[in-house]
């Protein structure tokens, strides 16, 4: 009868062999499967045996996997492959989101408030993806938000489209659907037309389990933690309301006035790409492709790159000669022709729930990433990762599968001891060294990922090693 989930334990479905159960819902589920011609983990998604013949459920469940495979955005859950069970059942073979939902954080404790605004604007940041493309997901609850280990850290991921509709199908639905404590008021009526602005009250109840407050109603008082913006709860406020033409437009204006109201104009954070997509789904690193991460600019819907300081052709920020940037502790000497951009490590947090500190430099920053012909480099410092691994486990987290690794070397620059593993590649970026060292002042691992020039050999990598410092 429907509603009611069966779950058998299958040994493999097509070529995955499955080790375990993830989740089960109503509509279906998730098991952990093994890729055999990858060697990495999946997430299969398979529609419950007791909606089998429910000609709309299964539709919805196709269009949910064809959705996120359109819009292949690595802020959404990815999907790699569609298929079907002997008995007919369609499956869904994804991206496994090793980091758990949110749900499961949050029911350990409360998330430090730093991280939890800069998680929330994230957050807004997937969800203005879906409107951008005209789709509402109509359940943005903690457990439809995921975390995916990525080469810049980790990063929170949009997942279960399964109740997401076009806007031009969004109204008159019969079934009452999404979360409680997170559905907008009229997705209640039967009969309101639901658009994205439903999603922005779903990210507004989100922002207050995240900060710890909550609503008497809908419009009310808003109740949050100490050390929150005061101006947040104004945003919280109008995101939440109970009426959809009195609350932000879009996800990406939510995300715009959070960001302002937290005192975070723009966020940068900085990620260094996979440029060649040879990290398998999965992997050792669970990274997929990605690139420098994109950075929202208040009062703007576009992506843009953003700086705190002046860059070295324009001069160099406050306190420091031409030629060098700085990110928090860290500085970096520019090769001629480079500039530089970022604050911050994206998805990469310190204890005190701030991201640690990141920057990229280029020829052209916000190319670099998206373009293979552009050299460039990222420089991150965490503590974190130095807590848990060596300089050289960490570059054993970063293999290029596709490439032809040269032998392991060690460099000794600037007082650092590196090591550095450096790939030829047949397609993308024809070199990428990965470098890290640990920092002599115990400020920590120093990670630095290079696409170097096309004259740039062990030489220029040295060169631009030896010119990082902390202090």
């Amino acid at each position: 009868m429907a509603g009611v989930v069966r779950v058998t334990s299958p040994v493999r479905i097509g070529p995955y062999r499955i080790e375990r159960l993830l989740g089960a819902g109503s509509f279906a589920t998730v098991w952990l499967g093994h890729d055999p011609r990858l060697d990495s983990r999946v997430a299969i998604k398979v529609l419950a045996e007791n909606w089998h013949h429910d000609l709309r459920v299964r539709e919805r469940f196709l269009d949910e996997a064809r959705l996120l495979r359109r819009l292949d955005d690595e802020r959404l859950v990815r999907v790699h492959a569609l298929g079907e069970l002997p008995d007919g059942r369609p499956y869904a073979v994804l991206a496994w989101a090793d980091g758990g939902s949110l749900r499961d954080r949050l029911a350990a404790g409360p998330i430090p408030v730093p991280a939890a605004l800069d998680l929330l604007a994230d957050i807004a940041d997937g969800v203005a993806v879906l409107h951008r493309h005209g789709v509402v997901h109509r359940d943005l609850a903690p457990g439809n938000v995921l975390f995916r280990s990525a080469p810049d850290g980790e990063r929170p991921l949009i997942a279960d489209l399964g109740l997401a509709k076009a806007l031009a199908a969004a109204s008159g639905l019969t079934a009452r659907a999404g979360t409680p404590g997170y559905m907008a008021p009229e997705q209640d009526d039967p009969f309101a037309i639901v658009d994205i602005r439903a999603d922005v009250y779903g990210l507004g109840r989100l922002g207050l389990r995240l900060l710890g407050g909550g609503a008497e109603r809908p419009g009310g008082a808003v109740r949050l933690r100490a050390g929150v913006p005061p101006e947040v709860a104004a945003v919280l406020r109008r995101a939440t309301a109970a009426r959809p033409a009195d609350r932000h437009p879009d996800a990406a204006a939510f995300g715009a006035a959070l960001r302002h109201a937290a005192g975070r104009p723009a966020r940068y954070a900085a990620g260094p790409p996979a440029p060649n997509a040879a990290v398998p789904p999965g992997g050792p690193t669970g990274g997929g492709p990605t690139g420098l991460r994109r950075l929202t600019v208040v009062g703007l819907g576009i992506a843009a790159l953003a700086a705190v300081g002046l860059t070295a052709g324009d001069g160099a920020p406050a306190g420091r000669a031409a030629g060098t940037w700085t990110s928090g502790p860290v500085t970096v000497a520019l090769p001629t022709g480079w500039r530089a951009a970022g604050t911050g490590w994206a998805g990469q947090y310190g204890d005190d729930g701030r991201l640690e500190p990141a920057l990229v430099m280029s020829p052209d920053p916000g190319r670099w990433a998206a373009d293979p012909t552009v050299p460039g480099a990222f420089v991150g410092l965490s503590a974190t990762i130095a807590a848990r691994t060596t300089p050289a486990g960490f570059v054993a987290e970063r293999p290029h599968a596709a490439c032809a690794a040269a032998p392991v070397r060690r460099t000794r620059q600037a007082g650092v001891d590196w090591v550095v593993a450096r790939f030829a590649c047949d397609r993308g970026r024809p070199v990428v060294v990965e470098a890290a060292g640990l920092d002599p002042g115990g400020a920590g691992l120093i990670y630095v990922q290079v696409a170097p020039p096309a004259t740039g050999g062990d030489e220029f990598v040295d060169t631009l090693l030896a010119g990082v410092r902390v202090g």
